[in-house]
């Protein structure tokens, strides 16, 4: 497996068959492991189409498995990450941490596409109220 982040919050491989392995670790793993798997869950029933596919959860290991959303963008003009986010609003969550680490390209489809959610709002979670991890 290929090592793509290792730090003291999580640990990110890309496996042989191209998934990619979230191990999350540190203050609040388990809570960001739950609301990460919670967010991605959410956008996919919404069929966001740009944002890794939760494949398997592992809560013993807080282990993630996703699908690959491509290489991360080196650059990227300003007013089209916004573009980006904004339409990640559209499908009712936003991304609290807007930095350009966050989006990648994928090749297959000529599409970029936004990763990270473990710190992502959901703006309404169908009570009227936002889910977040952030106070």
């Amino acid at each position: 497996m290929e090592q793509i982040k290792d730090t003291g919050r999580a640990s990110v491989r890309i496996g042989y068959d191209g998934r990619v392995h979230k191990t999350f670790r540190g203050q609040r793993a388990r809570e960001r492991f739950d609301h990460e798997s919670l967010v991605l869950r959410y956008l996919e029933q919404r069929g966001c189409a740009f944002v890794p596919r939760l494949l398997s959860a592992d809560p013993e290991r807080l282990c993630l498995v996703t699908s690959n959303c491509g290489r991360r963008v080196e650059h990227l003009a300003p007013e089209r990450q916004e573009e980006l986010f904004a339409e990640l609003e559209s499908f009712g969550v936003r991304h609290e941490d807007r930095a350009l680490r966050n989006i990648t390209y994928r090749v297959d489809d000529g599409r970029f596409c936004i990763i990270d959610f473990e710190f992502a709002t959901i703006l309404d979670d169908g009570t009227g109220r936002p889910v977040t991890l952030t106070p």
